[in-house]
């Protein structure tokens, strides 16, 4: 039977204790809010009912397992099962952690309105507010399972792997077990004298140039040409529209593999041409010499992503007022000078975002790495390390993974990625109008 509380908020430190001793108990014991109290309960009861098992998986968790050779290989122990199981748990927990601070505070907030009006309010009327209250959370709770599962459990999986030997061929479950190794996968990419600090090094400074690359290159190439379509008062000019638009109509798969065969050093349609129109003598390595190679993915790369920032400019420069234009050219501004003044800031201005965004993009654009030129040509630590001279650290990992099976560097570059790429999500997320005006 529910104690009689005094009114004048006296006893809300001995609500609070009850709350924290046991869920559900200042519901039941205090507050005569009892549908709360039991579901409170019942939710620790579980919990601890299951605690030992709970206990066991993060002791698995911690040790990853133990060597069994003399036992069949279905019957030993696997590590990755076992992360995988103790991060699940661990999810377990921090949503029974959350659980429990909401029902301390949910009795305090109860206390508090007793306080307010003076008395308890009938069960009928704490069941309409419980169940008011509780729609959200329940109606929210299957997406947020599924967020929980499928994204933020794989995301720490992929960050734990980081910090263990989980690669072949000593350590690939279920024949052999995985350890905990700590920061030692990250010392031997970032300073270890080894082949695979160096390939880590020449791939990670390729990748931000080509990032950058990449980027301007596409931007300014469609600011250029939204001008020029701009400018031209001709007829046909939704022609030229339409034809520039075709290369990011087409998947980019089918246009890297097409241009891979078109820059074929051998046999390629590009080489023979120029030959038998005489303007070389030999074939042009396009894809052969590391240099060329580089070179010659930032130019398709151009052709095929100019034309999104064509249209992006095309729409921003539609929305500034002529008024600007006409009173630039009444005082004597040339078209360059208009175009530097005037366009390029405000277009600048509009799409600053988006760029830095397509850099992200870029850093990660797997397709048009791997499809035109699979990160050849092979260069000096190519052989321990698989790191061609065009391979961004997005398809290195690709390599690692699905060749070499080194699932622990390749799990160290996706947290490198991510630690880069990070801020600029977030500062793309904190320039959005939803979150200046607080609608977030």
């Amino acid at each position: 039977m529910a104690k009689i509380l005094p009114t004048d908020g006296s006893a809300e430190k001995k609500v609070k204790i009850a709350a924290s001793c046991f869920m559900g108990l200042a519901h039941l014991i205090y507050l005569k809010d009892y549908i709360k109290g039991i579901f409170f309960a019942l939710t620790e009861l579980l919990f601890l009912i299951f605690s030992p098992a709970i206990v066991g998986k993060i002791i698995d968790l911690v040790t990853l397992g133990s060597p069994q050779p003399d036992l069949p290989i279905k019957q030993r122990d696997n590590s990755i099962f076992m992360l995988i199981d103790g991060i699940l748990i661990l999810a377990l927990i921090a949503v029974f952690v959350i659980t429990y601070i909401l029902s301390v505070r949910s009795a305090k907030a109860n206390y508090k309105e007793y306080c307010r009006k003076g008395h308890f309010e009938s069960q009928s009327v704490l069941m309409k507010k419980t169940l008011g209250s509780s729609f959200p959370i329940f109606g929210l709770a299957p997406s947020f399972i599924i967020l929980l599962i499928f994204v933020v459990v794989p995301l720490v999986f992929s960050v734990c792997v980081a910090f263990t030997n989980y690669s072949d061929p000593g350590h690939i479950p279920p024949n052999n077990t995985v350890d905990w190794v700590g920061f030692e996968n990250f010392g031997e990419l970032l300073g270890g004298d080894n082949n695979w600090s160096a390939g880590f090094a020449r791939v990670a400074i390729w990748t931000v140039v080509w990032g950058f690359l990449a980027t301007i290159t596409c931007y300014f190439g469609g600011l250029l040409i939204a001008v020029l379509l701009k400018e031209i008062n001709v007829k046909i000019a939704p022609i030229f529209r339409f034809i520039f638009i075709l290369p990011y109509a087409v998947p980019s798969v089918v246009s890297m593999l097409v241009w891979k065969n078109l820059l074929n050093g051998s046999f390629g349609p590009i080489n023979r041409g120029l030959m038998q129109l005489g303007l070389i003598s030999n074939p042009i390595p396009w894809l052969s010499d590391p240099l060329m190679a580089q070179f010659t993915v930032i130019l398709i790369n151009l052709w095929a992503g100019f034309s999104y920032f064509m249209l992006l400019s095309i729409g921003t420069m539609t929305a500034i007022p002529q008024d600007m234009y006409e009173a630039a050219r009444i005082d004597g501004a040339s078209n360059g000078q208009v175009f530097r003044k005037i366009t390029l800031p405000l277009v600048l201005y509009q799409t600053m975002p988006l760029i830095i965004m397509s850099f992200a993009h870029n850093i990660n654009n797997f397709g048009a790495i791997f499809f035109l030129t699979g990160g050849n040509p092979v260069n000096i630590d190519s052989t321990t390390t698989l790191a061609g001279s065009t391979d961004i650290l997005v398809t290195w990992i690709y390599k690692l993974t699905i060749t070499l099976m080194k699932y622990d560097y390749a799990s160290v570059i996706a947290c490198l990625i991510f630690l880069v790429l990070a801020p600029f999500a977030i500062f793309n997320f904190k320039n959005t109008k939803a979150y200046k005006e607080g609608e977030v």
